[in-house]
């Protein structure tokens, strides 16, 4: 079997790698998955799109390069070859045209957010149920949605893992200039700054937001209409990240309301580094985490509730060390990068 890897975007994955190794960024897992497999990574540039291929980009919510390069590999692949893609943006071009050949490759997509009006009408335009293999996904509530809105065998949905890279998030000391605690906080999918910012505002303490999501574009709406003096929201690159998260006395990652789980990066480089976190519950392992302690859970708009765990875990130091240390300790043995690379590749080699 000939593997493949299909990106969602454009990566210098060659530069990825020698930054990775110099200790400048994490480490890409889709660039340590091409390595364990053997497999041909194919991003979406430098084929020429058709009019057809924007047509069907307006009707799926994916891009036009995404359909360009879906038609390139139908006319490479064979059915001695597997592709994986990365996401559902492009593996449902893939698997909508590749799928049609009579020996068409077989095919793996990782499923991030599918309950949504066109990716429904996606999955039945294209019969996706039938031409895409095995679905992956990181969430048992996704996982349950696939396996019975498709009426798929438990085999052909296989749940992944989350991860991070847990030799370059690691927990270190914090800047010597501190001069009140620091709430930190990161990412743009579904997050919900308002809360965070009320919750905040009278507290005696700098709201630092890293603003960086490779899944969402900045919204306004997502952030108070007037910032309070006490938060700041910029970009960092990689290593400035991990120094944010070792700053922070506690990480607090607000979401919106939503039916899938947003803020798990976040979640697991926080942890990584050690730290407390507070966050929005969402069902799946969010929910988990919280029951269990490993998080503090609050309600989605809730900034009464947020400012009271807040509260709670700068008022009492010894509790926040020992749930970081938890989380840090789950991180590590459960959701580091090796062990998510390892599992989808010695799944996608089982079929």
């Amino acid at each position: 079997m000939k593997y493949h890897i299909a990106l969602s975007r454009p990566f210098n994955l060659k530069d990825f790698d020698r930054n990775a190794k110099a200790g400048k960024c994490p480490r890409h897992t889709m660039l340590s998955l091409s390595q364990y497999l053997g497999a041909t990574v194919h991003q979406p540039e430098g084929n020429p799109i058709s009019l057809l291929d924007k047509m069907r980009a307006k009707i799926t919510g994916s891009e036009p390069e995404h359909w360009a390069l879906a038609r390139k590999l139908s006319s490479q692949l064979k059915s001695d070859d597997m592709i994986f893609s990365i996401g559902e943006d492009v593996g449902f071009p893939i698997a909508a045209v590749c799928g049609a050949k009579q020996k068409r490759p077989q095919m793996s997509v990782f499923v991030h957010n599918i309950d949504r009006p066109r990716g429904r009408l996606s999955l039945k335009l294209f019969d996706l149920g039938n031409r895409i293999d095995l679905f992956m996904t990181n969430t048992s509530v996704k996982a349950d949605f696939l396996r019975k809105s498709l009426k798929l065998p438990e085999e052909r949905v296989y749940l992944v893992t989350e991860q991070t890279d847990t030799q370059f998030f690691v927990p270190g000391s914090s800047s010597p200039n501190k001069s009140r605690p620091i709430i930190g906080s990161g990412g743009l999918e579904q997050r919900d700054y308002k809360t965070l910012a009320e919750a905040t505002k009278d507290l005696g303490v700098d709201v630092k937001i890293c603003a960086m999501s490779p899944n969402a574009r900045p919204d306004p709406e997502k952030f108070p209409n007037v910032i309070p003096d006490n938060m700041t929201i910029k970009k960092l690159d990689w290593p400035d990240l991990v120094q944010h998260y070792r700053d922070s006395d506690v990480v607090v990652i607000s979401l919106q309301q939503h039916n899938y789980q947003a803020g798990l990066t976040t979640l697991f480089e926080s942890m990584a580094c050690r730290r407390p976190v507070v966050m929005t519950r969402t069902p799946g392992l969010v929910e988990e985490l919280a029951d269990s302690g490993i998080v503090t859970g609050v309600s989605s708009g809730d900034a009464a509730g947020m400012q009271q765990a807040i509260l709670d875990l700068l008022n009492n130091p010894e509790k926040a060390q020992s749930q970081a240390q938890r989380g840090y300790e789950l991180v590590v043995k459960e959701y580091n990068s090796e062990q998510y690379v390892k599992g989808i590749a010695e799944y996608l080699k089982s079929m």
